[in-house]
């Protein structure tokens, strides 16, 4: 038997050798700078020259983690410090947006140098967003001439899809609004996004990212006004954007009109004080009948749950519509007003396929309350309605 301790096992530390391709990176701007830099003075004014250098640069400089830097050289010759000035103590370019010349065709030109370093580098697509939204909020701290040219690419990266509009939230940064530099800017924007498309192409733009209702916001507050944004672009030459910004604004009065009806109908209020209520945003809004019987309609028949049975939808649709029949009638005094109701009728049913048998009953319960839908010819309904069966009975009223 063995009688001697057992040494117990001690921890000795060891180092292990770190392989390279696991060291970390020291982050440094600056060498990657001179580099980029460098690069640009040797292509000098030539486009096509320094689409080919950045093109091979990206295989051995690490345009992933130096985006920020390599667009801020790009664009103002170096790297920028908060607020837009050029670091004083690094190299710089004279070869770059800032310092081109300030026409359509130039920046054009630009444009297409970005376009095809994003379509070689795809990585590089969602910094260079970040990179345009920066600059936009960094714009006090640049020139007239610089902010001509910066607007002047984004429009036109604007039209090509290379960005989205998502980027021009950065616009309406209460400094820049403030001090006007913010709808100065998106006169030269629109311009060349127009040029490029046109109006219908922007409207689509800024809807797809909800932005087609804030364009007023370009202006203070006490200038946040249709008319003053009309005169506005429209003296600059963008009456097409001016009209876009109209309709926008009527379309979004028209939607809460829709919506207060809406509230005041689940309320239970009196229709006098509806019908009154009514007349006054029409005349506020400046609505034609033809256009208040449209929203009224669609606010009627969302007001209501509807029964999802199409056997017991329509006598629902029927007795619903009784109750509402002095108001639709108080908005359709003139003949297109009745035909702007009956089309509506006629879509809602079409939309709503549980609808289609409720249709006949719905339309002869507004011809038989309503004395003067019985002025119409019965050819005219005939046409409207499309369905000789409905004519026929009619007829027989």
């Amino acid at each position: 038997m063995n009688n001697q301790k057992q040494q117990k096992p001690t921890l000795t530390g060891q180092r292990f050798k770190t392989r390279k391709r696991d060291e970390k990176e020291r982050f440094d701007p600056t060498q990657f700078q001179e580099s980029i830099v460098q690069g640009l003075n040797q292509t000098g004014t030539d486009l096509e020259a320094v689409a080919k250098f950045l093109d091979a640069s990206g295989a051995k400089l690490d345009y992933r983690r130096y985006a920020e830097t390599l667009f801020d050289i790009l664009v103002a010759g170096g790297m920028l410090a908060p607020g837009g000035t050029l670091s004083d103590d690094m190299t710089r370019t004279e070869f770059c947006l800032f310092t081109a010349q300030e026409d359509l065709e130039t920046m054009q030109a630009y444009a297409q140098v970005f376009n095809k370093l994003i379509r070689r580098y795809k990585y590089l697509e969602k910094g260079f967003e970040e990179e345009i939204k920066k600059l936009l909020l960094f714009l006090k701290g640049f020139t007239e001439s610089e902010r001509n040219k910066l607007a002047m690419l984004t429009g036109i990266l604007l039209a090509n899809g290379n960005i989205s509009a998502s980027i021009l939230n950065s616009l309406f940064n209460e400094n820049l609004v403030k001090e006007g530099v913010s709808a100065a800017f998106a006169v030269k924007l629109f311009k060349s996004w127009i040029n490029e498309k046109d109006i219908n192409s922007v409207a689509a733009s800024l809807r797809k990212v909800g932005m087609d209702n804030r364009l007023m916001e370009l202006f203070p507050a006490n200038k946040r006004s249709c008319e003053h944004f009309s005169k506005y672009f429209t003296d600059a030459g963008l009456k097409e954007l001016s009209d876009f910004a109209r309709n926008q604004q009527s379309i979004g009065a028209r939607k809460e009109l829709q919506k207060e009806l809406q509230e005041q109908m689940s309320r239970g209020d009196p229709q006098k004080e509806i019908i009154a209520f009514t007349k006054e945003e029409m005349k506020k809004a400046s609505l034609s009948e033809q256009a208040m019987i449209g929203i009224i309609w669609t606010s009627v028949m969302s007001s209501v749950e509807w029964n999802k049975k199409e056997e017991l939808v329509t006598e629902q649709a029927i007795k619903h519509l009784k109750q509402y029949s002095p108001l639709l009638k108080a908005f359709t005094s003139q003949g297109l007003s009745e035909l702007s109701l009956l089309l509506k009728i006629q879509e809602y049913c079409y939309d709503n396929i549980h609808f289609m048998k409720a249709f006949q009953k719905i339309v002869v319960l507004l011809y038989k309350g309503w004395d003067h839908l019985k002025r119409w010819s019965c050819h005219l309904l005939t046409f409207l309605l499309n369905d000789s069966l409905i004519f026929q009975y009619i007829q027989t009223l």
